[in-house]
């Protein structure tokens, strides 16, 4: 059973909205550059959020977290990267249960 507080406690921010937008479509060059768009079927390393955001690294880290614990999305650890990417099945599971709830 997913917290629905802690999901809604994710989406709260601004930032968080924007990663999940941008993890949807991660190989649009609107969302990342060319430069940026190494991926793999991981997701997308951490190190392209940092650049995309222009925030610090730890800040990033910690929005990454949240979205993580709230089962929204999924990190990976390849060697020395980190790979995230959208859990699809939880956000639309967490639509359908908002949908019926309200």
């Amino acid at each position: 059973m997913t917290n629905l507080n802690l999901i809604h406690k994710a989406l709260a921010h601004p930032f968080r909205r924007d990663v999940l937008r941008w993890l949807k479509s991660p190989d649009s060059p609107d969302t990342f550059p060319s430069t940026a768009r190494l991926h793999s079927c991981h997701g997308v390393p951490l190190a392209s959020i940092v650049a995309r955001s222009g925030l610090s690294q730890s800040t990033v880290s910690a929005h990454i977290a949240l979205l993580r614990d709230a089962g929204l999305i999924v990190a990976t650890p390849v060697g020395q990267w980190i790979f995230v990417a959208r859990d699809d099945t939880a956000i639309t599971a967490f639509v359908a249960r908002v949908a019926s709830d309200l």
